[in-house]
């Protein structure tokens, strides 16, 4: 067992293969799909700029995290808690998991879509089925998911490794085949009159509340962080491959954005690009090569399965993750709960039941594309904001550089590198507050309202959550339990009434509207803080 464990700590990863695997975290196809339905042909300026100021150093960064912090996994949680001790620690690793809240409901909803598209070849099922269909069927997904990775102990690993590597494959061809099919009808474009002028950005409100979306589609190399340590020649090798990710990044997005620009018509774009994009795209492709409709089917299963591996991943690894992270200090027992097979079942019902919070939040928009644009922009609120973290700690850090030694370092100079960090953090803050304005509807309408109000509701719910628990866990330790069965009760039809009374305020054309949402809300938070601040009828202390 000595000489395994000593041959597997010889082991280094070149930074060719930490490109590919940062790359695999960093962008998509669709990443490049939701962003041009945002912009543009003017969203390839966006991706020049964010690639050389943002996504370079960020990925440097996260090198320099990752190399400090490597004794206690190199994860965004443990970067904190290294900087700022227990508490904030804990309640990075809650924003973290609740950032995959949405992002797990937007999987799972995608799964749904694909599976029409791979069985019929068209979207008219889409057309068929009422918002109503659409959430119980999201929510069958993550069941049927708890019960193959309770079941099927490799199930992750099997959808990651087929669903990643066809995806990469996939976003590759498209380019490749956009410019041969651009070659092939003489150079027309769906994009008419197409030239300089084409991609420089309208610098107003909606393109900064657009940017949240730019900055979603782009961060996750912090996955890859652990890694750095594992390098043969950190200093050198980790830069090497961050500057590699940037300008593959800036090949797919770029060449990628122009090549959409080929196929649709970028003054023109239709509502549903987000959503079926990719299919009517590989679809033109494979007609035009003389393959009918096998790219659109072969896509449909490559987005099945890649889809499939990021709710396994997000269902199992993000909970186990939250879980054994955060302790015993700050996690309520019953949530650290475990079956015999050490699976965190509690964990999961929580998942469940937040990503069914969410779910019921859309139900009441017109239709699937309303509901999978608007959880698209709340991802593009909530992942900015967690990327925030990374900052903050790189800049405390490079604060008390001496305290914080590394093999790696990013800018020798730590006043420069923590002015870089502010800079970062700034505008990523930014890009947090302004992606609350909803994207994809006419702005004023009762449906931008709508989706307004219910973006704030899921915010302060997921984050506000995190917040309470620690103070349940005090409330277990005080009395043995945290809630009598009566609070319990109590508490949940308080929380859940005002959350369906703001969601029908939203929805109306009272003028006072937002007024009266936020009293209801703050009416709602103090009786269930006075319902919950006694103590149990069952304590047992």
């Amino acid at each position: 067992m000595d000489d395994l464990t000593s041959t597997n700590k010889m082991k280094t990863i070149t930074w060719p293969v930490l490109t590919l695997m940062a790359l695999c975290t960093v962008i998509g196809l669709d990443d490049i799909m939701y962003n041009f339905q945002n912009q543009g042909m003017p969203v390839i300026t966006s991706w020049i700029i964010m690639c050389l100021l943002y996504v370079t150093p960020y990925s440097l960064m996260v090198g320099q995290l990752g190399s400090t912090f490597d004794k206690e996994g190199g994860g965004l949680s443990s970067w904190v808690r290294g900087t700022d001790g227990e508490f904030l620690g804990y309640f990075t690793a809650w924003t973290y998991w609740a950032a995959s809240i949405p992002y797990a409901v937007d999987s799972a909803n995608e799964i749904i879509v694909d599976l029409g598209w791979a069985v019929t070849g068209t979207k008219d099922f889409q057309d068929k089925i009422p918002t109503s269909l659409f959430a119980i069927l999201t929510f069958v997904v993550f069941i049927v998911f708890i019960i193959v990775e309770h079941h099927f102990s490799n199930s992750m690993e099997f959808l990651s490794t087929i669903g990643g590597g066809l995806m990469i494959i996939m976003v590759i061809l498209f380019v490749i085949l956009a410019f041969f099919g651009l070659v092939k009808s003489g150079g027309h474009m769906a994009t008419k009159n197409f030239g300089f002028h084409s991609i420089v950005p309208n610098f107003n409100l909606h393109y900064w509340s657009t940017v949240g979306m730019l900055i979603y589609a782009m961060n996750g190399c912090e996955l890859v962080a652990p890694y750095v340590t594992k390098m043969k020649k950190p200093k050198t090798d980790f830069p090497k491959a961050m500057i590699a990710l940037a300008v593959m990044t800036a090949f797919l997005t770029i060449l990628g954005s122009f090549a959409l620009g080929i196929y649709f018509d970028a003054n023109h774009i239709p509502n549903d690009l987000k959503m079926n994009g990719a299919y009517y795209l590989f679809d033109m492709l494979g007609k035009q090569f003389g393959m009918g409709h096998f790219l659109l089917y072969f896509w449909a299963w490559t987005s099945l399965f890649f889809n499939c591996a990021l709710v396994a991943v997000l269902l199992d690894a993000m909970t186990r993750m939250l879980i054994s992270d955060t302790g015993e200090k700050y996690m309520p027992k019953f949530l650290r709960k475990k079956d015999k097979n050490g699976l965190p079942v509690n964990g999961y019902i929580l998942t469940v039941a937040l990503s069914s919070f969410i779910m019921i939040l859309g139900i009441f928009l017109p239709d699937m594309n309303d509901i999978f644009n608007w959880l698209l922009n709340l991802n593009s609120i909530i992942s900015p904001g967690v990327t925030c973290w990374i900052f903050y700690s790189f800049m405390r850090v490079r604060k008390n550089a001496k305290k914080y030694p590394s093999k790696y370092v990013y800018i020798k100079n730590d006043k420069i590198a923590w002015l870089v960090g502010l800079a970062l953090l700034i505008v990523t803050a930014v890009a947090t507050i302004l992606g609350f304005a909803p994207q994809d509807v006419k702005q004023g309408t009762g449906l931008w309202w709508y989706e307004l109000i219910i973006n704030i509701v899921a915010v302060v719910v997921l984050i506000g959550l995190g917040a309470i628990l620690p103070g349940i866990r005090r409330r277990e330790v005080e009395y043995g339990v945290a809630f009598d069965k009566a609070q319990w009760i109590w508490m949940g039809i308080l929380i859940i009434g005002s959350i369906i009374l703001d969601i029908w305020l939203g929805s109306t054309k009272l003028p006072m509207r937002i007024a009266l949402i936020v009293i209801e809300a703050v009416v709602a938070l103090i009786l269930t803080w006075l319902v919950g601040r006694r103590k149990p009828a069952n304590a047992t202390k």
